[in-house]
């Protein structure tokens, strides 16, 4: 439920706030007074497209920020909009609610925040989508595309969501299949031939068999044979220098009194020996002079000892080399990536297979599926039959008590291709009267019946939901007399277990409200700005007057106005007893 809306710099709005509470709350207003900015502003909540052009002229950026709570909200519409906000990083406040901002920038670029992280717009309406339901003028349109008429159908029976669930995982299944079955039989030939060039190139990379890194050590070890010799010399003559001129034939440690690391040994000694501090550190540090030249002469050695003596194995590298490069150049950069590019075409190879006992058996899968699909089909499509009829009954016992008395709606399935959704084609009907025939909304119902007919299924589809927020923009339009006073109990009793805010320029659907909101308008000799009031009292009766014809200062049209307001509160009274 949306608990408290801010506005500021959104079309002539410079800035408002207001808090809103469960039940009906409506705002009116003359036209132009900024009304829509505020279902505008709703809508950038919901991750709505961002229109630099409703900018306040001059300002620099629109800000809209909401506050979102869940406590009475449906369990899985609860629980669905925390994890998207966990999953965003989004934290609640103190009280539990969720604070929410959507900023657009004169510039056209937009921010959306939940819980104090940025998030993207996308991300925005996933949140809200569960919390928040717009309709206006546009989502009237929607209402006649068959995909929103399938949609309202399976929302109306609980049941179906677990049985399209079933036919959905059926169908991807057959789906997988039957894509490869048709890839194996219209591109055999090409399969063949994709099959030959992988053997080809395994065998040959076989044939060769690196090893991952083996390219780089291959390199290191051609450039010590190319300077063999000059290696070796320079190792024997620092191990002569450390160790003594024998150690360079023997590449051992043992040498003469000149060795270095003997004079240094004698050196370490001998000021050990001293009785002097000085000295004994200094000793203490020839000491680890000694203790290091020893492990480069143990190294020196190693390495001379290692250098290769046979003269055909550099030939043999480079022969090597030469084999790794041919493979290098054709399959990856390196012999790590040719090592797993050859993992790569093995796994695809394993999973070609053009003989014709393997295309016979993946028919037969492909056949078990489609039955096992058909199936799940068959079985959604009669819980959405049975559905249809009773939201068809439910929708048309609405209208009539929206001063459409003999107008019948009814819910059509038809037989369509398989889908992610089903094998159900579904359209809404409507027929001015039980004897004629019911036509498609979009060829049978004028904008005030459209209006109703949606407000009528809305009310269907929500009578089992608790604590969403519903939108009306002008849901009214094109109605008016004993339908406007229908359509305000109809919304007083959504509003029951739902918060509905309703943008309304009819006085019979604003006495119902529990909150009435005013967009009041002030033309300046520079700009035209508008802020939202709540009314009460004397208040909301001056405003119901002034919405019948331009009455409020009139002594009768008040006296009408506080007439219906008292009607209306008699009703809610008794609706929410």
């Amino acid at each position: 439920m949306l608990t408290e809306i801010t506005i500021t710099n959104l079309g002539v709005i410079p800035h408002a706030s207001a808090e809103l509470s469960s039940g009906l709350t409506v705002l009116t207003g003359e036209t132009g007074a900024g009304k829509t900015m505020v279902v505008s502003g709703l809508r950038l909540l919901s991750g709505g497209r961002a229109d630099a052009s409703r900018v306040r002229t001059g300002e620099d950026q629109a800000v809209v920020e909401g506050v979102f709570s869940v406590d009475g909200v449906d369990e899985a519409a609860a629980e669905g909009a925390v994890s998207i906000a966990g999953s965003a990083g989004a934290l609640a406040d103190e009280n539990g609610e969720y604070i929410v901002s959507r900023s657009v920038r004169a510039t056209g670029r937009s921010k959306a925040h939940i819980g104090g992280r940025t998030v993207p717009a996308a991300t925005l309406g996933e949140f809200t989508s569960p919390l928040l339901t717009i309709h206006g003028q546009n989502d009237q349109l929607r209402l006649m595309s068959p995909d929103q008429q399938l949609a309202a159908l399976d929302r109306f029976a609980p049941g179906i969501a677990a049985l399209r669930a079933e036919y959905r995982a059926a169908w991807s299944s057959w789906r997988e299949a039957h894509k490869e079955l048709t890839e194996r039989t219209e591109r055999r030939l090409e399969l063949a031939q994709e099959v030959d060039q992988l053997r080809f190139a395994i065998d040959e990379i076989d044939a060769v068999a690196p090893v991952e890194g083996e390219d780089e050590e291959l390199v290191t070890a051609i450039n010590r044979l190319q300077d063999v010799d000059a290696l070796r010399d320079t190792a024997r003559e620092a191990l002569a220098a450390i160790d003594g001129p024998e150690a360079a034939v023997e590449y051992a440690t043992a040498g003469e009194d000149a060795a270095a690391s003997t004079l240094i040994g004698v050196a370490a000694d001998a000021l050990a020996q001293s009785s002097d501090a000085a000295l004994k550190e200094l000793g203490a540090r020839l000491g680890e002079v000694a203790a290091v030249l020893s492990d480069v002469s143990g190294e020196l050695g190693s390495f001379v000892a290692d250098l290769p003596d046979d003269a055909d194995e550099l030939e043999k590298m480079l022969q090597r080399q030469q084999e790794l490069k041919a493979l290098t150049r054709k399959y990856a950069p390196d012999a790590a990536g040719v090592v797993a590019w050859r993992a790569k075409a093995a796994k695809r190879l394993s999973k070609i297979d053009t003989s014709a006992g393997a295309v016979e058996e993946l028919k037969a899968r492909v056949a078990q599926l489609r039955a096992e699909m058909e199936h799940r089909a068959a079985d959604l499509t009669g819980a959405r039959r049975e559905a249809a009829a009773e939201l068809g009954k439910q929708v048309t016992a609405e209208l009539h008590g929206l001063a459409m008395p003999k107008a019948r709606l009814t819910v059509e399935l038809s037989a369509h291709d398989f889908t992610r959704d089903g094998a159900d084609a579904v359209e809404f009907r409507l027929a001015p009267n039980a004897s004629a025939e019911p036509q498609p909304l979009s060829t049978s119902a004028s904008g005030g019946e459209l209006s109703r007919v949606m407000l009528a299924v809305e009310v269907v589809l929500s009578g089992s939901t608790h604590g969403t927020t519903l939108v009306f923009d002008e849901v009214d339009a094109g109605v008016g007399g004993r339908a406007a006073v229908e359509i305000g109990r109809r919304l007083a009793r959504l509003a029951t277990n739902n918060q509905v805010i309703v943008v309304t320029h009819l006085p019979q659907v604003a006495a119902y409200a529990d909150t009435h909101l005013h967009v009041a308008k002030d033309v300046g000799d520079d700009a035209v700005t508008s802020g939202v009031v709540t009314l009460a009292g004397d208040e909301r009766v001056d405003e119901l007057a002034r919405m019948l014809a331009g009455m409020d200062d009139s002594d009768t049209g008040r006296a009408h106005a506080a007439e219906l307001l008292e009607r209306a509160g008699e009703e809610i009274a008794e609706l929410r007893q």
